[in-house]
């Protein structure tokens, strides 16, 4: 199974990075297919946390992927899940 990791630590307090990585990360994630999106907001006071979860609530990100988890291990993770139908892979080749 294909990962992609978003680490936030470096840019924990620049809010137009933030919105910009995830949406990058997730876009990344669709265009190649990727199962698997593991976000590390860190720990710290908690808001960084909420932040990443208020973006992936969003309407039109929502909309992309399956499902968002908790590590229940490790405060400071999530990871967001995608399914792909394998049916629309296979249209996709079919109409080139």
């Amino acid at each position: 199974m294909a990962k992609l990791v978003l680490d936030l630590h470096d840019i924990f307090n620049k809010g137009d990075q933030i919105e910009k990585a995830l949406r990058d990360v997730i876009q990344e994630a669709v265009d190649k297919r990727i199962d698997l999106v593991e976000i590390i907001p860190g720990k710290g006071s908690g808001q960084l946390k909420k932040k990443v979860l208020r973006f992936l609530d969003q309407k039109e990100v929502k909309a992309l992927y399956h499902r968002v988890d908790k590590d229940s291990k490790n405060f400071g993770r999530l990871f967001v899940h995608f399914r792909f139908e394998q049916s629309q892979h296979k249209d996709k080749r079919r109409k080139r």
